[in-house]
């Protein structure tokens, strides 16, 4: 039996490319002999795009006008339960997607070892069209670099994808993505282990209005935040709070800088201001990390009393210096003859310090789950 495809296209005010889009499609699938269908899943634009499918004229082009909630990647998400094709091809509606390239996504989709089959820029063959700039080509590099927690293939970041639905149907129900990187989404819930990349001419759009911005860059790295939790659980959580200790240490530096520097002028004693300073860097760092850490790592933590709450975590953390003390100190002592001994003393001790703060925080501090 001959396979069907469907061609997904999430849709916002991109009227003007429909007919182009359709046209190309329509002349790069009838030679194959796989019946085929286009599904527009439009946020309600307001452009006219009804009128324009309406004359069209082709029974293979359904326009779907969908409720909120709106965004690229829930639009997606509905044409893939949608549509009824065996292959499912995702692509953008602003033919920086070349349609010509849709057959050989779906013959790689065809073959069983592929789990997801990528239009890809970065695989050898794959080009860029000339008009990106310094920081365009900086912001996609960056955001590889991020899904490289989930996947090493060239492009992560591509829209442009074919699937079978068995592959689909492994998510069962887990897909919530969050943006536009619907791609991403696909390989780490669907456990795509074997991707396969076909080179595509990635084109600037020449119609309408790219809706990239820094809103949708900011919800991509939620989006990899989120992954990572689904996908690593409570070692992802416990990078978090190891990252939020860092920027503790950059916040502890410039207090007891300012702090220091202020005493010398006010004349206080060189004991009394490494005291003063010192104790007064160590509670601002305290109490950064604290709301971050209650704002991001624990923020699906019903909040508490912030005052009590507050308490708990100094505690802890007090606690936890007093732990990385007792390791390093013990350590050292132990370690004299080694070569940076001391050094990796210290470094044992701010790990187990960090643990326990990290266990205290989880289990003491921040305890409810948010309902």
């Amino acid at each position: 039996m001959t396979t069907s495809v469907s061609i997904i296209v999430p849709t916002y005010r991109e009227a003007l490319n429909i007919p182009e889009l359709a046209r190309r499609i329509d002349a790069a699938m009838r030679p194959t002999g796989h019946p085929f269908d286009l599904w527009l899943m439009d946020d309600p634009s307001g452009d006219g795009v009804e009128r324009v499918v309406r004359d069209l004229g082709c029974s293979w082009v359904h326009l779907v006008t969908r409720t909120p909630p709106r965004g690229l990647g829930f639009a997606v998400l509905e044409g893939l339960r949608k549509a009824p094709g065996d292959i499912l091809v995702v692509m953008d509606a602003d033919l920086s997607h070349p349609p010509e390239r849709i057959p050989d996504l779906v013959r790689a989709a065809e073959q069983p070892e592929n789990h997801l089959v990528i239009g890809s820029r970065y695989a050898a063959g794959g080009t860029i069209d000339g008009g990106w700039s310094i920081l365009r080509h900086i912001n996609s590099r960056a955001a590889t670099g991020l899904a490289r927690l989930f996947t090493w293939v060239k492009d992560p970041m591509s829209g442009f994808l074919a699937m079978r639905r068995d592959i689909l149907d492994r998510a069962a129900g887990e897909l919530d993505p969050i943006g536009y990187k619907i791609g991403l989404e696909l390989i780490v819930k669907c456990r795509c282990r074997k991707v396969a990349e076909v080179p595509i001419h990635f084109s600037d759009r020449q119609l309408g209005k790219s809706k990239m911005g820094l809103k949708e860059q900011i919800r991509y790295v939620v989006h990899v935040r989120r992954l990572a939790r689904w996908k690593y659980g409570e070692l992802a959580r416990f990078a978090e709070f190891g990252f939020v200790g860092l920027s503790g240490v950059v916040v502890n530096l410039l207090v007891v800088t300012l702090v220091s520097d202020q005493l010398v002028r006010m004349g206080f004693a060189e004991s009394a201001r490494l005291n003063t300073a010192v104790t007064l860097a160590v509670f601002a760092s305290m109490t950064t990390n604290f709301f971050l850490n209650r704002m991001l790592t624990f923020a699906d933590k019903a909040p508490g009393h912030l005052g009590r709450e507050y308490l708990k975590f100094i505690a802890v953390c007090l606690l936890g210096g007093v732990l990385n003390w007792w390791v390093t100190t013990r350590l050292a002592a132990g370690w004299k003859e080694i070569t940076l001994g001391l050094q990796a003393a210290a470094l044992c001790g701010v790990a187990a310090g960090m643990f326990f703060n990290y266990i205290g925080s989880r289990l003491f501090v921040f305890r409810t789950k948010r309902s």
